[in-house]
């Protein structure tokens, strides 16, 4: 619709100056002096030359003979007559190619604008076209250049308002070709005029057949045009028909060739295989030899039949998973790691009595069935003498291999499991193994499963919420302590689930981080503040206010994590320098190379950044010369144990100093006491943020404490109405 506007806006400019100069022209027209020879020429240009048109191939438009005329009359009897002659011929030639009365309209305005400035620009330059066959070739070259560039400028526009693109290559596609019509009709102008000073009239006898020839060249041109066409798609129909027989002589070739195989195949099994190794290769691995899932569901659903006949019959499923075996065969190459997984195979063997089943259920996953147990904590016995022999170096092609294994337990309880339940259930207490620290082992519980099917439903729940759009952003103050006055914020997500309510960040981040949702919102939380913060800038004109978000360790491994928030920052119109980004310095470290070159890209961006729980990682002050970073937070855990005098004010005292040496801004958080702020205004920490200030609020409460430019010198005391909040993390 706005794009239509634009155009509409743009048509009817151009048919308002081309009316004016229309009427303007008429009133200016010598009309006693132009003699019997004008309304000839005006009728042949206006109604029978603008019939003489072609179309021009694989482009929606057609030209006409009719500029020869047009620039002729402007030859023989002044700018004037032209003008309102080329307006005359642009409506009888609109009306050939549309109906639109705008189209028309806009065509006639072209031509008698493009004749106007022609005549300008002759007007300016002062040849007389009649001196000489010198000042005739300069004039007629003026002219066909002035209005070919005038007229194919103005239609350019127009076109590129259409199709929504530029206007050069807009105008390189549509009118490159036409120069050859202005520049042919001014030619012919010129050579008629030249030629009435000799036989008079009988000069536009003779353009007749010269513009019949030319007229039926173009034709014959356009004609090739289409022969050629209608050649090549002959050929290229040829071409494809040659390939599909192609393609069917090789799919017959395919298919006897695979009848040929499958016969093989068939002669060979029935030769070589018998009955019994067809029945173990359907139930056992043919890597190790072991049994395979199937087999072990087999021998478990007869346990389960034992445990239901004899209430005492005990027995336990141990699931056991390779810690990062991957590396492995990254490093090793597969058929080390197939080494590796047979003797591995071995040594779970060597644990186990004669009547216990050891299963490999594929790729580095074994199970393990202990049938018959005397008590309970065999079961736990089984999972230590495995993991004490996995940590036995191996030996694989010249090469000592260390390997270690999670370990998840499911004990029967009173014969009515399920096989695959049970299966399942020690699937899910390794995992929680492999969570706890990998190289150990867990029993499982109910509540472990629960957790497992609660965490699959938050993260389709996550998905929808993205898609309902239910998070929203909160903002906790940053505030000046030497001033005590307002100087930023950070935003916050929260989740409004439209069941649970409110969801805490420190519940639904870590999966969001997990299933990587949290570069979606995550982008949603930085696109939302940014443009809360320029509305802040807009209304209450406090530039000097900073918007601080969170970027995760997802993010920041994101390839368009730069275009995305320099979007972002043209969207919304926000000061980049504006912009704080927190990254915690654990993140930063995981991969420090590339860390160092985002960080680096979003510093030319003008983003200020920020370390976010500075001393709660690795806290080396070598990267802090490497990171371009502008201010270290504090984590509150030094602060809520800060008392003046004692280790942990020497800390912050420390990092304090270390930050104002290397010329950074430090920002306190967790500060909940007049105590802890003036400790930390004793220490030259610049920032602080915490519930002394305020909890995180909404945008509409924020909102009120911009407007209020709200200080906080005086009595303060921490808000009890927010203490729910004060477990949650604030984690974007």
């Amino acid at each position: 619709m706005a794009k239509q506007k634009h155009i509409n806006a743009y048509l009817w400019s151009v048919i308002l100056v081309g009316g004016g100069v229309t009427l303007a022209a008429v009133e200016r027209v010598p009309w006693a002096s132009l003699g019997w020879r004008f309304p000839l020429l005006a009728f042949v240009a206006v109604f029978t030359s603008s019939r003489l048109s072609v179309r021009i191939p694989r482009v929606n438009t057609n030209v006409t003979v009719s500029d020869t005329f047009i620039f002729l009359i402007m030859l023989l009897f002044g700018a004037p007559a032209a003008i309102m002659v080329g307006a005359a011929e642009g409506i009888a030639s609109g009306l050939r190619i549309s109906k639109t009365p705008t189209i028309v309209l806009f065509n006639s305005a072209v031509m008698a604008c493009a004749t106007s400035i022609s005549a300008a620009v002759l007007s300016v330059i002062g040849v007389d076209p009649g001196h000489s066959l010198a000042t005739t070739v300069i004039t007629v070259s003026v002219m066909a250049l002035t209005q070919y560039v005038s007229s194919t400028t103005l239609v350019g526009i127009g076109l590129a308002l259409k199709v929504n693109a530029r206007f050069w290559p807009t105008w390189k596609k549509h009118c490159t070709w036409t120069s050859i019509t202005y520049f042919g009709g001014a030619g012919a102008a010129g050579v008629i005029f030249r030629s009435f000073n000799i036989v008079g009239l009988y000069a536009l006898l003779v353009t007749i057949p010269i513009i019949w020839i030319i007229y039926l060249t173009y034709n014959k041109y356009l004609e090739d045009i289409r022969q050629t066409a209608a050649q090549a798609e002959r050929a290229e129909r040829q071409r494809a028909e040659l390939e599909r027989e192609r393609a069917e002589q090789a799919e017959r070739h395919i298919e006897e060739l695979s009848r040929h195989i499958a016969e093989q195949e068939r002669i060979s099994k029935t030769l070589e295989e018998t009955k019994e190794h067809f029945r173990h290769a359907a139930f056992h691995d043919s890597l190790t030899g072991l049994p395979n899932r199937s087999l072990l569901i087999d021998h478990l659903r007869l346990a389960i039949e034992r445990s239901k006949i004899n209430a005492n019959h005990l027995f336990a499923v141990l699931f056991l998973d390779l810690d990062r075996f991957k590396n492995i065969n990254d490093s090793l190459g597969h058929n080390t790691g197939d080494q590796l997984l047979v003797a591995i195979a071995g040594r779970i063997g060597s644990c186990l009595r004669p009547t216990d089943t050891v299963a490999r259920l594929g790729g580095d996953e074994f199970a393990i069935l202990l049938d018959g147990l005397e008590d309970w904590t065999l079961a736990t016995d089984v999972a230590e003498r495995v993991q004490s022999e996995l940590l036995k170096p191996f030996s694989l092609n010249g090469h000592e291999v260390y390997t270690t294994a999670s370990i998840g337990i499911r004990l029967s309880i009173d014969g009515h499991e399920d096989a695959e339940n049970m299966l399942r259930d020690a699937d899910t207490a390794m995992y929680r193994a492999k969570d706890s620290g990998k190289a150990r082992h867990e029993l499982f519980q109910s509540t472990m499963h629960a957790r497992a099917v609660a965490l699959l439903k938050l993260e389709n729940d996550l998905r929808r919420a993205i898609e309902r759009d239910e998070f929203c952003v909160y903002y906790q103050p940053i505030v000046s302590l030497e001033t005590e006055s307002l100087a930023g914020f950070e935003a916050l997500v929260r989740w409004h689930h439209p069941e649970r309510g409110l969801v805490l960040p420190d519940e639904f981040v870590p999966v969001a981080e997990e299933t990587g949702l949290i570069a979606e919102i995550g982008s949603v939380v930085l696109r939302r503040a940014c443009a809360q913060m320029r509305e802040w800038h807009s209304t209450v004109g406090r530039q000097s206010l900073t918007m601080s978000v969170n970027l995760s360790g997802k993010q920041l491994t994101q390839t368009d994590l730069i275009s995305v928030i320099q979007k972002t920052l043209e969207e919304t119109g926000l000061n980049p320098t504006c912009l704080r980004l927190e990254i915690t310095e654990s993140i930063v470290m995981e991969n420090a190379e590339l860390a160092t070159n985002t960080l680096l890209q979003l510093r030319q961006l003008g983003v200020h950044l920020s370390i976010d729980d500075f001393g709660t990682g690795y806290s080396s002050l070598s990267y802090l010369h490497r990171f371009p970073v502008n201010t270290l937070k504090i984590d509150r855990s030094f602060i809520g144990r800060m008392s003046k005098g004692d280790e942990n004010s020497e800390i912050v005292r420390t990092v304090c100093t270390l930050a104002n040496n290397l010329g950074m801004e430090v920002v306190a958080e967790g500060v909940e006491t007049r105590e802890q702020m003036e400790v930390l205004r004793s220490l030259n920490c610049a920032y602080g943020q915490g519930y002394l200030f305020s909890s995180p609020v909404d945008a509409e409460k924020a909102t009120v404490l911009v407007l209020e430019d709200r200080s906080w010198r005086g009595p303060l005391s921490f808000d009890p109405v927010v203490a729910l909040d004060s477990a949650t993390p604030f984690v974007n």
